[in-house]
């Protein structure tokens, strides 16, 4: 015991809470995507337990992803946050025009050796990184519309307004945590408000061109008017409703054979008919610590780079998770979202570790003393975590 806390104090840094909770997540994953798998192997002729591999193999991906993001000292990741974003906007333009269609949505495209890959993952990523690295370089002449905000509004409008094009509600969900850093990073309220009509006119203009507007606006009237439940909807309420309080026990789901894509879209409702009441909240309650570690590094952070940066992964992570479960129980209409580190999924897998990863690295502190003058004189305008976001 003793030579294994010497391990872990060494190679496992950061919060040890985050880390306790991903791993009970990925352990949640591969057992419910295991139970949930059947009809998907049927239809690709191959045994469960292939598809079962090739899952934890991303598991462990992902989880690796996260171990690497975390030993390097996150005020790097603000260097090559802007060419991260130079980089998405080509890859999001050629998802809309020759994206790979993948459970019904046009949101991927083919890579060699790397197979599917998810551009909208990676823009959102580098759009966090880059606005929490603006607004903390412009602390002191936030109010500066020209040259502080313009910027942020500029890149925000672009990269929301592009990933809606094929995905509208990973659009909504990256488009409310660039309003959270903005409004922790002290921007003024009609600067926000100008930021709102930034995102509706990228939000209307997704919804007519983009290539799932119709079915966007579909699910929402639908959801709104309280008319015939969509098949999933449907399907996903009576797993919630047989689940009970303990559920019918790992592996004897009903709804895992009716409901479309119940390894990562509808996976909550495989999680509460297995596990029942018990395991729904146990999982709600793991993505709840995760919000609240993840807030508590940004508030210990040394720097307000880091406070945001960790602010903003934390609500990205967490808000998605909770939108996903709200879907299974009824509470807003179908999007497509996956539970983050449960759902079975290749890109969302590894850039949900990384965004993970990042978050430990806020919270193991500066570790690279030599920084070097320049950023240093940079930061050092900053003060501590935008005076606790006063």
């Amino acid at each position: 015991m003793k030579k294994f806390k010497e391990w872990s104090d060494k190679n496992l840094q950061g919060d040890p809470v985050i880390w306790a909770v991903v791993f009970a997540l990925s352990i949640i994953s591969v057992l419910v995507v295991y139970s949930s798998i059947g009809t998907l192997a049927y239809k690709r002729t191959v045994s469960p337990e292939m598809i079962l591999i090739k899952h934890t193999f991303m598991v462990c991906l992902g989880l690796a992803s996260m171990w690497f993001a975390h030993k390097i000292d996150y005020r790097y990741y603000s260097k090559i946050s802007r060419l991260a974003l130079w980089v998405s906007v080509p890859l999001l333009i050629y998802t809309f025009t020759n994206g790979t269609t993948i459970n019904d949505a046009a949101r991927w495209i083919s890579l060699p050796i790397i197979g599917s890959f998810q551009p909208s993952d990676f823009a959102s990523l580098a759009l966090i990184i880059n606005l929490a690295s603006m607004l903390s370089k412009k602390q002191q002449n936030i109010e500066d519309i020209k040259e502080s905000l313009i910027p942020i509004l500029i890149w925000s409008g672009v990269i929301c307004g592009l990933i809606a094009l094929t995905n509208l509600s990973t659009a909504v969900l990256l488009f409310a945590t660039c309003m959270l850093v903005m409004f922790i990073g002290r921007v003024p309220v009609k600067y926000l408000a100008m930021l709102v009509l930034v995102g509706l006119l990228a939000g209307a203009v997704a919804l007519k061109f983009g290539v799932r507007g119709e079915t966007a606006k579909n699910r929402i009237l639908s959801f709104v008017n309280g008319s015939e439940l969509p098949f999933q909807a449907k399907h996903a309420r009576i797993a919630v409703a047989t689940g009970g309080i303990v559920g019918k026990g790992p592996g004897n789901s009903d709804q895992r054979n009716i409901l479309p894509h119940p390894y990562s879209d509808f996976v909550y409702a495989i999680v509460i008919e297995e596990y029942g009441m018990i395991g729904g909240i146990i999982v709600l309650v793991l993505y709840l610590i995760l919000l609240h570690r993840g807030m508590k590094a940004a508030y210990n952070s040394e720097r307000a780079f880091g406070g945001l940066l960790s602010a903003g992964l934390s609500f990205d992570l967490v808000c998605q998770a909770m939108v996903n479960m709200g879907v299974v129980v009824g509470l807003g209409p179908i999007t497509g979202q996956p539970l983050p580190l449960v759902s079975m999924g290749g890109t969302a897998m590894v850039f949900a570790g990384l965004s993970v990863g990042i978050i430990l690295s806020v919270s193991r502190g500066e570790q690279d003393k030599n920084w070097g003058a320049q950023t240093e004189s940079e930061e050092g305008k900053e003060g501590k975590s935008l005076e606790k976001a006063a």
